[in-house]
């Protein structure tokens, strides 16, 4: 789901780092769903995000355009005339690899690359795919001068190539799949770490108001939101009675934290999700806004910390690779935000709830007959073993 470069990215053998496999459990499936093939920690009776991952490079750079997933070319170079300031072709499409929820492509032109980013064909939910929430949130953000492609256009128009689309920057850089980052010296690594971190307390410093973002989220408690709006699928979706489960819902909402502030999320926010400089230790991009609303920043904070719990850096020898611990992580947050470190349990257990809620709709699919592949059975099987894990947060921060 990120209209990613891969000219210069770690190599991510099977039985490494946090990263999330990048299939197609089904055409259509969303961005959330797609974050439920990568549970957060290693949990006894779970299948590991190690034996799911793929290695990178089946992810990397482009590839003819899938016969499922062609346009009309010459309607939109037409539209790319007419709407994107400075285009001039002939046209070349690519597709990118992957399963992202939302196909993207290469453009490209004699002088000059895009990248465009359309709503699947067919039938969707009413609130799934928001190409046009992507495109106004990098737009409103790249006016700030925060790192992001440059949006150049958007099209709602379903008659152009048969769905809404929008056309952004094509930025050439690096992606690391892999948290310890082997193919950077160790004095280059906690930079990249720094760089992260701190790119995601720049975004949380942000007033949505102030630039032109007041809407783009519902007012209240954003965990309060989060926990009903999981509760929901989870019951939508119930194959089994999980004790757990049970418990979660009723425990989450009655010890909500309170929300300090609002902030945009990004809501998907790791290290695969941004391109960095082709040398610098800086990141130059955050892909993959689809998730992007107002809410909690702890939200976001919270998600980051729980990559040192995920395979990859949990166990990793961290002052030998020069990568900083969990509690120096959250310091760059806090020192960048002026905010203090939360006790992290109740987010975890939050998350862990959220996932668990995710792949139970995968099972509510499978139930339906609307997902039944090898992927999609072995996601569903995780929701016992995230609700446990998910559990044992809740009761290190006091549930009973």
């Amino acid at each position: 789901m990120a209209t990613r470069r891969h000219e210069q990215s770690d190599l991510s053998p099977p039985g490494r780092g946090e990263l999330r496999p990048r299939m197609d459990l089904q055409q259509n499936f969303s961005a959330e769903e797609g974050a439920a093939t990568r549970p957060f920690k290693k949990i006894q009776g779970s299948v590991s995000v190690a034996e799911a991952v793929r290695k990178d490079e089946e992810y990397s750079g482009t590839r003819p355009v899938e016969e499922r997933h062609r346009v009309d070319e010459m309607r939109l170079e037409a539209w790319l005339r007419e709407h994107v300031e400075g285009y001039q072709g002939p046209l070349t499409v690519l597709q990118f690899k992957g399963g992202q929820s939302n196909p993207t492509y290469r453009l490209d032109t004699p002088t000059r690359s895009y990248v465009m980013r359309r709503k699947p064909f067919g039938k969707l939910l009413p609130s799934a795919h928001a190409v046009d929430r992507e495109f106004r949130v990098i737009a409103a953000l790249g006016k700030q001068g925060f790192p992001v492609a440059k949006a150049y256009a958007l099209c709602t128009d379903d008659s152009v190539i048969g769905a809404a689309f929008y056309i952004m920057s094509m930025e050439e850089g690096r992606v690391f799949w892999d948290p310890t980052l082997p193919s950077q010296p160790p004095e280059m690594r906690r930079k990249i770490f720094q760089s992260k971190i701190e790119t995601l307390a720049r975004l949380h410093t942000y007033d949505p108001t102030a630039i032109g973002l007041a809407d783009f989220g519902k007012p209240g408690n954003y965990f309060a939101r989060q926990v009903d709006r999981w509760t929901k699928q989870y019951r939508a979706s119930e194959t089994q009675h999980i004790d757990e489960v049970e418990k979660l819902i009723e425990w989450l909402p009655r010890t909500l934290p309170t929300q300090e502030r609002v902030s945009i999320v990004h809501g998907d926010y790791r290290l695969d999700n941004m391109i960095f400089h082709a040398t610098e230790p800086r990141v130059i991009a955050v892909l993959d806004w689809e998730l992007s609303t107002l809410g909690d920043p702890m939200a976001d904070f919270t998600y980051l910390l729980m990559q040192w719990i995920m395979p990859g850096l949990d166990g990793a020898d961290l002052a030998a690779l020069n990568l900083p611990s969990q509690q120096e992580a959250a310091q760059i947050y806090c020192d960048v935000t002026g905010t203090k470190m939360p006790d992290l349990n109740w987010y975890f257990s939050y998350n862990l709830f959220r996932l668990a809620g995710i792949t139970q709709g995968i099972a509510g699919r499978i139930r339906d007959g609307t997902a039944a592949n090898a992927k999609a059975l072995e996601s569903a099987k995780r929701t016992v073993p995230l609700a446990k894990a998910s559990w044992e947060y809740a009761q290190k921060a006091g549930a009973v």
